[in-house]
């Protein structure tokens, strides 16, 4: 025989959650590269770092919300999704406007930093650290085999028309690891939500639960009789 339904189900398991545990991560990347690239007394570091935060604690508190208003979970589910998006596009902006790279996604750092799957600040630092350490010694492997022989004309001139790609500097590796996050942040919000979408509209809320718990209930009650 199957356990009645309860009124207030099990809830509040947001630690769990992939999509909380990556957008915290995002927000540690987040407070820890406007402290260091961004103004301190700019509106952006700010907005900046309250979007990230958004983000987590409405994950949060719609998970602990969920109990008593699936509603709410929703509606808290998608300000947490609305406010990931708003500081992808402060990070886009970021390296817009200053020149640097918008990595695509199969790009080889950010393969690299997919493949490490960081789970705390201090390994997404060590990411970067050491793409900074690796491309130093690219650089100086190849200076050492530039002057092993002395070039040709022709090899001269192919050189002067690819130039190797400039070392990227912290900034843009930080950015572009906070973007890969918010990406993998927001496509999980966006299974996330749909799941309670199909949810609410199968099942309803806790109004409908009541209802259910509360039938349930007179006809255990009428069957004793």
């Amino acid at each position: 025989m199957s356990e009645p339904e309860k009124l207030i189900p099990p809830h509040g398991g947001y630690r769990k959650l992939k999509s909380f545990q990556v957008a915290q991560l995002a927000y540690d990347v987040t407070v820890r590269f406007c402290d260091r690239y961004i103004e301190k007394r700019s509106r952006t570091h700010d907005q900046m770092v309250q979007a990230a935060r958004s983000g987590v604690q409405n994950i949060a508190e719609g998970s602990q919300a969920s109990g008593t208003s699936k509603k709410t979970e929703l509606k808290l589910t998608n300000v947490a999704r609305a406010s990931l998006e708003e500081l992808r596009l402060d990070y886009e902006d970021y390296l817009r406007q200053r020149g640097l790279a918008l990595w695509p996604p199969d790009h080889p750092a950010l393969l690299r930093f997919k493949a490490r799957r960081c789970a705390t600040l201090g390994r997404v630092r060590e990411w970067v650290q050491e793409e900074r350490r690796g491309q130093a010694r690219t650089d100086t492997d190849e200076q050492g085999r530039g002057t092993a022989a002395k070039p040709s004309v022709a090899a001269s001139v192919e050189v002067r028309e690819r130039p190797s790609a400039p070392v990227p500097g912290s900034a843009e590796l930080a950015a572009n690891a906070a973007l890969s996050l918010l990406n993998l942040a927001c496509h999980l919000l966006d299974r996330q939500i749909a799941t309670l979408e199909k949810n609410f509209v199968e099942e309803g809320g806790f109004t409908e639960r009541l209802y259910r718990v509360r039938s349930a209930q007179r006809n255990r009650g009428a069957g004793t009789k």
